[in-house]
């Protein structure tokens, strides 16, 4: 099936053989793609290597040839456009200047010179018994991250400062108009408008994401954990040695690399059943309640609408404590006479059961949302679409995979894909009403047998405080995401061509 097909031929194939051969063909040419990203690399650093060349000649060409107002420019950001009257642009480049000396000054500095070794004396205790904290690892590390970012805004912002102090040379040689803090102001409420709108979110990004990320890569690199936890010790860099533990495919029983491997599997499954489970569940509950005939269809919906209301929070820890050992469906099933009050279910002590309830418990807190979405979905579909099929003689079950179905595949594939990241780092669901347990002695540290990477990570931070550990599964979780965030979007219906619908 993973042969190449010509196009007549995929039109004589129905949509579920289509996606089977594009998913298949995307794993053929996987290797020949992953060379060509390679080669692709390759020629950016080559591109980069001659445009970084080119723009520093640039900037040699502008200084020897430049006035001495765009000399100085070099030395003083803004001080051209100070001259030039363009008193807001100069304000915004000589005060990023100074601020980023002010900050080299008294926090950057020492940080920066210090991230190589993370601190070297953590307290001093004098002759009195007082105790001075003196280098603290993760105010190093925070900082001295905070400050490659920081000289990396400055580079850029002096290339901008310099390139306009060239630019207005060079309209001056022209007897050309030199743009006015008006003209700029007018920009940014009309052709320049995005600009004004995507700067806020852009500098939240790099705030709360980006920086993170990266502090959370370079935690991964170090041994930081409860016995190296600042201000009271320092932590080092160890290189990457706690790669080496995880993927320390020999080592067995109760190793990190073993656990990880088990816990992956389970949040993959997980992932799978929690957003398949609920969509056709969801599907088939929106058709039900839309199916001519059915009467009361609005207090149907409200009641489901209810469940989607109530608080996770509370509504977790209820039916977490219904499931427990004394909770009221063992006691409800022991006044029925069907288990003795030795004979208890144990929903959360037993692996495979604690499993089978979670998986239950959330198909009752995602159908609801499911049907909401979907209803206004299926209200969509032509209905001419319907009587077509009816006068061909298709049956329900043929119109739903021939119709119902692929319309929705297509319309809610970037929804799926989505939701599927998201279980697989679904919190609430699993911390709960399992707490991750129950824990067993033959994983690393009696890990829970329910625990998903992002609740193991969790556990690994605030019950373990190993920090160092919890990094790498948090930068393994984004590469698990990441990949099958790019395979199945390449495989959507939606992000091909509208025809496929057809």
């Amino acid at each position: 099936m993973a042969k190449n097909v010509s196009a007549i031929e995929m039109l004589g194939l129905n949509r579920f053989q289509r996606f089977g051969y594009n998913f298949l063909n995307f794993f053929r040419l996987l290797p020949g793609r992953i060379a060509n990203l390679f080669v692709k690399i390759g020629l950016f650093f080559k591109n980069l290597g001659i445009k970084t060349g080119e723009y520093f000649r640039n900037l040699v060409v502008g200084f020897k040839e430049g006035t001495w107002q765009t000399r100085l420019t070099y030395l003083v950001m803004g001080f051209s456009n100070f001259t030039h009257k363009q008193i807001a642009r100069g304000i915004l480049f000589a005060g990023f200047e100074v601020a980023f000396i002010i900050y080299m000054i008294l926090v950057g500095g020492k940080n920066l010179s210090m991230l190589g070794s993370l601190g070297v004396v953590a307290r001093q205790i004098d002759d009195f018994g007082v105790v001075t904290y003196v280098d603290n690892s993760f105010r190093i590390l925070l900082y001295g991250v905070l400050t490659l970012f920081f000289i990396a805004a400055l580079v850029y912002t002096w290339s901008l400062s310099v390139k306009q102090a060239i630019t207005n040379q060079k309209l001056d040689e022209e007897n050309k108009k030199i743009k006015t803090d008006k003209d700029d102001l007018h920009a940014l409420v009309d052709r320049d408008f995005y600009k004004t709108l995507l700067a806020l979110p852009a500098i939240g990004i790099l705030v709360f994401t980006v920086i993170p990320i990266v502090f959370m890569i370079l935690v991964s690199f170090t041994n930081f954990d409860k016995d190296h936890n600042p201000p009271i010790n320092l932590f080092s860099w160890v290189g990457g040695s706690n790669y080496g533990e995880l993927f320390n495919f020999t080592a067995g029983g109760a190793s990190f690399s073993a656990t990880f491997g088990e816990i992956l599997l389970w949040t993959l499954i997980w992932a799978f059943f929690a957003t398949f489970s609920n969509y056709f569940l969801g599907m088939l509950v929106a058709l039900l309640i839309n199916k001519k005939g059915i009467k009361l269809k609005k207090v149907w919906r409200t009641i489901l609408v209810l469940t989607v209301t109530i608080p996770q929070f509370i509504s977790l820890l209820y039916v977490s404590k219904m499931f427990g050992e004394n909770g009221i469906v063992n006691q409800t099933l022991i006044d029925w006479g069907w288990i003795t009050i030795n004979n208890k279910i144990y929903f959360w002590k037993d692996p495979n059961l604690a499993k089978v309830t979670v998986i239950l418990i959330n198909i009752w807190i995602g159908v609801p949302y499911l049907m909401l979405m979907v209803t206004g979905i299926l209200m969509n579909i032509p209905a001419d679409l319907y009587e077509s099929a009816k006068i061909d003689g298709a049956s329900p079950v043929q119109q739903y995979f021939k119709i119902t179905l692929p319309y929705m595949l297509f319309v809610t594939g970037p929804y799926l894909l989505t939701s599927f990241t998201g279980n697989i780092n679904n919190f609430n669901v699993i911390y709960l009403l399992s707490g991750g347990g129950p824990s067993d002695i033959n994983l690393f540290k009696a890990a829970g047998k329910t625990n998903l990477l992002i609740t193991w990570l969790y556990t690994t931070t605030v019950s373990d405080n190993n920090y160092a550990l919890a990094a790498v599964i948090g930068v393994m979780v984004f590469i698990v995401v990441a990949l099958i965030s790019l395979i199945v979007y390449n495989l959507l219906p939606s992000n091909r061509n509208e025809e496929d619908l057809a």
